[in-house]
């Protein structure tokens, strides 16, 4: 997984800018990520990549479409120093793989290696072969991370 390094206070209004709200479409939100930040991110992403960012990330409005266009971009996981709360949670409920890890996100360059192993939150970047520690999810939460989300891991659970 190649990593895609920003800064901290990413806000959603970056991630996914207003003006493509009106669009439900996965595959449009995904073309229009972080452009205001980076206008060829959606062309340089392959389906597994990460995102490595600093404090705060995923701050200002409380919008499902921001950790959405992340994921449908092909976005594998969020590493940051830390995040903003309501992004944290639309992350786990539309099943984006977020860890906080603040040596991680200090220590993992653009464009760097990076592989995670979500059932012990170890992250290593290999270009530089040094390892972080994040703290895991536990269990149920990565089963609904796994399952695509929290609403298609109740419709799973109920079947």
């Amino acid at each position: 997984m190649k990593a895609h390094k920003y800064g901290n206070h990413v806000d959603t209004d970056v991630i996914i800018p207003a003006r493509y709200l009106a669009s439900q479409d996965e595959k449009e939100l995904a073309s229009h990520c972080m452009e205001d930040i980076d206008k060829d991110f959606h062309k340089k992403i392959q389906p597994g990549d990460i995102i490595v960012a600093g404090l705060n990330f995923g701050c200002g409005s409380s919008r499902e479409h921001a950790p959405l266009a992340i994921k449908a971009s092909g976005i594998s996981c969020v590493i940051a120093k830390s995040f903003a709360r309501i992004f944290y949670r639309n992350a786990i409920n539309i099943g984006l793989a977020i860890l906080e890890c603040s040596e991680a996100a200090e220590g993992i360059s653009d464009g760097d290696s990076v592989t995670v192993n979500f059932d012990t939150g170890l992250i290593t970047d290999e270009t530089n072969n040094k390892t972080y520690q994040a703290e895991p999810f536990p269990e149920f939460i990565k089963k609904m991370i796994s399952d695509g989300g929290l609403m298609k891991s109740l419709k799973k659970s109920k079947a």
